[in-house]
């Protein structure tokens, strides 16, 4: 689905209140812009985080040993704590 929103000359932009719904931003919140070579695209934290774990997988899979806490672990053994 394509939406025209306009842009006031302060550089505000409003989205219209369904999509705000949809996604859960009734109260407010965070969007993030993301520039891309075909133009920008607009997402929320959720979506944001979904997609760095999504793409964070792609490079990690499933071993174990890549999550944070793995990690961490490594960093205490390796300093005696």
């Amino acid at each position: 689905m394509t939406f025209q929103i306009n842009i006031t000359p302060n550089g505000r932009m409003s989205l219209p209140a369904d999509i705000r719904k949809r996604l859960g931003l009734t109260g407010g919140g965070a969007i993030y812009l993301d520039e891309t070579e075909d133009g920008i695209v607009l997402r929320t934290a959720t979506q944001s985080v979904a997609r760095a774990q999504a793409l964070a997988k792609q490079y990690t899979g499933d071993n174990p040993d890549a999550s944070v806490d793995a990690f961490l672990a490594r960093r205490r053994d390796d300093s005696g704590e």
